[in-house]
């Protein structure tokens, strides 16, 4: 539908191709921020279609899986009901509607005040339509996209402190989830003594992957891409692209002219993404946490590790191993479908890692691949996008199989090295 509105709408200043069309709100829908065309050319109507289509990706299919359980005559089967529970622990089975509620009122509460603090600073650059601007930037940050109508795209923006610390702010808040949100919202208020075990996690992981990426790449590029700013300068730069890179994929300095260790930490941080339950894509952080755990301790005899004066069951850590296992292959296919389609017609292998990795991880970073893609790239990173946003999706659902009869089969013995 957004693909038809884009296309014959009045969306498009000129001719629009049902692939680019597709594309793009493809990359809206699932938050991913690619895009095989120049932005800044759609009509008002067009950036409005790419807002809406911005905002219903944003909240999420889980968001209107629960609205499902408001509405009189639909409930949830088993499969559902447990799917969901993952996201929203032991409260989707009590209080629907106070999830719904709290998702939405808290959506809406943190975009208006960021297009409230960007409108000032918009006006305060002398940006046309400043107050649309800034509606826009502050759904396409809070909801984890990065896609800009600007016609510099941000590129302009990188010696402006207010306008990249309030972008990574609505990037971090759309990254950490609505349960955490919610969880850190009662704390505030005293309804609660501590913080659940999962808001924990995600907050300690979320802190130390910013700190650490922020790190990393004032150390890579203080020299190179940073290398004209001062230390204030290049410390938020590397600050911005620390937090955009995890989910967002907004730029205020070109991806091409960061070093290869930069790119390559880039990649990683796409990868992992944001906390379950949120905006953002990748194998999100608590995954990352529980392989960590289980690389750094041994488990005991029934295969669980404590870790923080808690037990991480053994059932935890096999379905975070499963799912990265699956993550990487599915990460994999794209890489192969992509490297085969367009290394035919002699692109390099790096920008296509990198773009795929993007994609997947619902980022909008590129090395400047997507605009040159040929009609089968095109698809190829649609069916990517999808995957990134959908596929990881349907992958941390629990499967519940019918029970069968125990069978004992003969062990198979393999070499490993």
């Amino acid at each position: 539908m957004g693909a038809l509105i884009l296309k014959f709408g009045g969306s498009w200043r000129g001719t629009l191709s049902f692939t680019d069309a597709v594309f793009t709100a493809a990359s809206a829908v699932c938050v991913a921020g690619l895009s095989a065309i120049d932005i800044s050319q759609f009509s008002r109507a067009g950036e409005f279609t790419l807002l809406c289509l911005i905002q219903l990706g944003g909240l999420g299919i889980i968001s209107f899986s629960c609205l499902t359980l408001i509405i009189p005559g639909m409930r949830f089967g088993l499969t559902g009901t447990v799917a969901i529970k993952n996201f929203f622990l032991d409260d989707i089975e009590y209080r629907p509607r106070r999830i719904v509620r709290s998702i939405v009122v808290f959506t809406f509460i943190i975009e208006s005040a960021g297009a409230l603090l960007l409108s000032f600073l918009f006006y305060r650059r002398g940006i046309d339509d400043w107050l649309f601007m800034a509606v826009f930037h502050s759904v396409s940050a809070f909801c984890n996209t990065g896609l800009s109508v600007l016609p510099s795209q941000l590129l302009t923006f990188h010696d402006d402190i207010p306008v990249m610390l309030v972008l990574s702010t609505l990037v971090v808040l759309g990254g950490l989830g609505f349960l955490v949100l919610h969880d850190t919202l009662r704390l505030v208020r005293g309804r609660i003594r501590k913080l659940s075990y999962h808001s924990k996690a995600v907050l300690f992981m979320t802190a130390l992957i910013i700190l650490a990426g922020t790190s990393l790449f004032f150390i890579f590029e203080r020299g190179r891409a940073f290398g004209g700013m001062n230390t204030v300068y290049a410390a938020v730069n590397s600050l911005f692209q620390t937090v955009n890179t995890r989910s967002s994929g907004f730029e205020v300095v070109s991806q091409t002219s960061f070093c290869q260790p930069s790119k390559m930490l880039s990649c990683l941080l796409m990868i992992i993404g944001g906390a379950p339950g949120s905006i953002a894509g990748g194998i999100k952080v608590t995954t990352l946490f529980v392989v960590l755990v289980f690389l750094l301790k041994k488990p005991d005899k029934y295969g669980d590790i404590n870790v923080f004066h808690h037990r991480l069951r053994a059932a935890t850590i096999h379905n975070a191993l499963i799912f990265v296992l699956k993550a990487l292959f599915l990460l994999l296919l794209c890489v192969c479908a992509l490297s085969v389609a367009e290394g035919l017609r002699g692109k390099p292998l790096g920008p296509l890692v990198f773009g795929s990795i993007s994609a997947f991880g619902t980022v909008g970073l590129d090395l400047g691949m997507t605009p040159s893609l040929g009609t089968a790239g095109r698809w190829i990173i649609i069916a990517t996008m999808f995957a990134g946003r959908v596929g990881l999706f349907a992958l941390s659902f629990p499967t519940i199989r019918p029970s069968r009869r125990n069978l004992t089969y003969p062990e198979g013995s393999l070499l490993l090295d």
